[in-house]
């Protein structure tokens, strides 16, 4: 490379000539190899496909280790060294990961000439989350997902977000404040392997903006994905496979080490169709059948108050009973909500949900309020953290005497050996009558409710359970009370 203005050229031609650019990466830039050591960074078969249908805004589900990351940091490199003012954004799942995008990326400008390094692309700054090119106004910055105000007020012409179905928090309000600090004509790529058939990442995938261009990137397409062949006893799947995608015995080989070694995760980690790798992954603790078919079912409320948080299917009746259970939350803007259900006590039919960010003293009073209005229900909070607080306030400000009672103490006590019982209750109630269900909202919720590797029952990256775990409430104080 004879200098500035020939990598300016190349810049251009990433743009104009997609065809031709994967194949002048590996003259421009190096990088570690998963092996160790350094070699050019020479595009590969997904690398090669992503290019060829790339487009403003990208969407990019693949398999393990298919190089995605890399690419994508290649290309924002070279865009923000030969285009100035230009502010390149990588967004990982954690920290540490954000910072050895960074790594990646300054190791790429390592390979660059050292008199382009040390004359129009020399680093003003560099720290462990950003390169500044001070002589062109450009410069690279990294975060977390984790960060409550990552992305707020830049102005990013090239957004890079790396294993969005892990991101921790409210993935999606993070995704909408990072769109919001994209420029007019900035390019995106969200990038990621699945992570079950939730969250923000999933959202994106099945219903995301119509202007984005979907890329699957199964395994097979990664040349170093080979074992032992296997030369016959083929089953149906590796038969349509070597049909369909032209599965060599090798890699019919390498897909059954995978079986043996990651056994239900397989087709998590090297996806081979968009459609089962959602649906593989993250052990959803309900039966994932019952809630889709029950979703499909369930109608809309007949009534809606407070800007939606309150959903009413069944009013009250006079002369039936109803109970109610309440999940508390510190309210906030921000955080888990508070979530009420109300319950028929005779037939266990769902009758209203509210779902709302609540301080304690607002959850009691419409508590209250909404205990009253079905004959006097009766009210069970559960009385962890700040759930004292909305039974204090039930008893001295609202006067509600109806308050349930667990050992002589008020409220309910979610423990580690009530918690498993109380969910196995709204699991069975799911699958045997799940007709008496009636709310999306705590269906989908049930959709992101997981059980983790170490055995831990509760919400995935993401995503809330405080409507679940209302309705276990209140389905469980419904069992006592008809005994």
């Amino acid at each position: 490379m004879a200098g500035y203005a020939d990598l300016v050229k190349l810049g251009e031609m990433m743009d104009r000539r997609p065809e031709i650019w994967p194949a002048m990466t590996e003259k421009l830039f190096c990088v570690k190899q998963r092996e160790g050591g350094m070699a050019p960074l020479k595009a590969n078969m997904a690398q090669r496909q992503f290019e060829a249908r790339r487009g403003q805004h990208n969407l990019v589900l693949k398999a393990r280790q298919m190089g995605m990351t890399t690419w994508v940091a290649a290309r924002f490199l070279l865009r923000t060294m030969t285009r100035p003012g230009t502010l390149t954004l990588e967004v990982a799942h954690t920290r540490e990961a954000a910072e050895s995008l960074l790594e990646m990326m300054r190791t790429m400008w390592r390979s660059l000439p050292r008199d382009l390094r040390e004359g129009e692309l020399r680093l003003s700054r560099s720290s462990s989350g950003r390169m500044v090119f001070g002589a062109l106004g450009s410069e690279v910055r990294v975060a977390s997902a984790a960060e409550a105000n990552a992305g707020r007020g830049l102005s990013v012409q090239c957004l890079h977000c790396s294993e969005v179905a892990r991101w921790p928090g409210d993935a999606a309000e993070t995704l909408a404040g990072l769109r919001a600090a994209l420029a007019p004509g900035g390019e995106s790529v969200l990038e990621s392997t699945p992570n079950g058939a939730y969250g923000a990442f999933y959202e994106e995938w099945t219903k995301g903006p119509e202007d984005v261009v979907r890329h699957f990137l199964p395994w097979w397409l990664e040349p170093s994905y080979i074992a032992t062949p296997v030369m016959e006893g083929w089953d149906e799947e590796e038969r349509a496979g070597a049909a369909r995608y032209g599965w060599s015995a090798e890699q019919i080989g390498f897909r059954r080490t995978l079986q043996a070694r990651f056994r239900a995760l397989r087709t998590q980690e090297f996806a081979e169709d968009p459609e089962s790798c959602f649906r593989a992954t993250g052990t959803c603790w309900f039966d994932v059948e019952a809630l889709e078919r029950r979703r499909a079912e369930v109608m809309d409320p007949v009534s809606i108050r407070r800007n939606g948080a309150l959903q009413v299917w069944l009013p009250p009746q006079a002369g039936r009973r109803y109970v109610l259970g309440v999940d508390v939350a510190g309210g906030g803007d921000a955080g888990d909500f508070a979530a009420v259900q109300v319950v028929d006590l005779q037939t266990g039919m769902q009758c209203a949900e509210l779902q709302e960010r609540l301080r304690p003293v607002e959850l009691a009073k419409i508590s209250a309020a909404l205990a009253r209005e079905y004959g006097m229900a009766l009210i069970a909070v559960e009385r962890n953290n700040h759930g004292s607080a909305v039974l204090t306030y039930l008893e001295t400000v609202e006067r509600y005497q109806n308050v349930y009672r667990q050992a002589e103490e008020a409220g309910w006590l979610t423990s580690v050996a009530s918690k498993p019982e109380m969910l196995a209750r709204l699991h069975a109630v799911l699958q045997e009558r799940a007709g008496c269900v009636m709310s999306r909202r705590l269906l989908e919720e049930c959709r992101t409710f997981v059980s983790t590797r170490n055995g831990r029952l509760g919400a995935s990256a993401g995503t809330h359970d405080d409507l679940v775990m209302a309705m276990a409430i209140a389905l469980s104080v419904r069992e006592e009370q008809l005994r």
